[in-house]
């Protein structure tokens, strides 16, 4: 059995009783599926890490041992044996497939994390992918739409939930949430009652790696949500206990709505505004901080209306709004 397909019966096998399971020890030296599997165990249990980036470093990892096995040859490899050669002959495989920087970036990252774990539990000497640096990622301006756009939008979104029904009532307050909020959507989807306070115009979000923080909600969103919530009302008070009571953003059939609902009725209002942009739920992020910045807000301020762990990351909304100066100098300058 090869070292792939190791590391995927790993994530396959039941977890060991408490009493059976044992200790990872040095002298585990070959490229053992135990260790990836304790290793996501300690991401999820000691450091909280979110599910879906268990799950990536999971994939990542079994890429890694994949590569491994062929690069080594023949025979019992151990992950004592990766050198900085391997993780660059590692890195040039991943290129070779044609992905994309950000997602080497990202396997590096993982694999760097679970070399750091390895070390501090005297498995490995040391982390050889701390001598390799990242990929140098693409700096893509962000797609989002203009004021004109966004007006354009929410005037047609009115004129359907005027109409009252349920679903288009919903889909008004959710785009309205996600430009009010500039939300990921994951992070709409996990709204919970309980997390909205629409008299003091907040609301609680749980961002990337399960941090939390506090977004103020607009006041046309405010009148959105209000409205929405009358028609959830009435939606649970038909389905009676098979409605979820907890969730903010409910499906037809009353559960939590699922994301790609979400970004299935966001993408088809946002196609309506410019059909060939390929808008997405992200676009309404792009959209909120492009504005704010615009308008004066301070980079700092938005970075932690994001929920932006690194100021870097904001940055790129700066970069859109020079390069919009720029155009509109190049229309109104005589001698540009």
């Amino acid at each position: 059995m090869d070292a792939k397909r190791h590391v995927v019966d790993s994530q396959l096998a039941p977890a060991h009783p408490p009493d059976e399971r044992r200790l990872v020890t040095p002298d585990d030296r070959a490229a053992s599926p135990d260790l990836v599997a304790a290793f996501l165990e300690h991401l999820a249990k000691e450091r909280d890490v979110a599910p879906n980036t268990i799950k990536a470093y999971a994939r990542d990892l079994t890429e890694f041992a994949g590569f491994l096995g062929p690069y080594f040859g023949e025979g019992e490899w151990g992950w004592e044996k990766v050198d900085r050669l391997a993780m660059r002959a590692f890195l040039a495989h991943m290129a070779k497939r044609g992905l994309a920087r950000r997602s080497s970036a990202r396997a590096l990252s993982a694999v760097r994390s679970f070399y750091g774990w390895m070390h501090r539990q005297d498995i490995v000497v040391d982390n050889p992918a701390r001598s390799v640096g990242s990929p140098k990622l693409e700096r893509h301006l962000p797609g989002h739409l203009d004021r004109r756009q966004v007006d354009t939008l929410f005037k047609a979104l009115q004129t359907r939930a005027s109409e009252g029904k349920f679903p288009d009532v919903r889909h008004l307050a959710i785009l309205e949430l996600f430009y009010s909020a500039g939300l990921r959507v994951s992070e709409l989807r996990g709204i919970n009652r309980q997390d909205l306070d629409l008299l003091a115009g907040l609301v609680k979000v749980r961002g990337k790696g399960r941090k939390e923080r506090i977004v103020p909600v607009g006041d046309h969103a405010q009148r959105a949500l209000r409205e929405y919530e009358r028609v959830r009302d009435q939606l649970c008070a038909r389905l009676g206990s098979k409605a979820d009571r907890t969730a903010v953003f409910l499906s037809a059939q009353g559960k939590r709505i699922s994301v790609r609902a979400i970004q299935q009725g966001v993408t088809k209002w946002l196609a309506q505004v410019d059909e060939g942009a390929g808008l997405s739920t992200h676009s309404l992020r792009h959209s909120f901080a492009t504005h704010l910045l615009d308008a004066g807000a301070d980079l700092r301020a938005v970075q932690e209306l994001l929920g932006h762990a690194s100021i870097s990351t904001t940055q790129i909304y700066t970069h859109t709004s020079v390069e919009r100066l720029k155009q509109v100098y190049k229309k109104a300058h005589p001698r540009a």
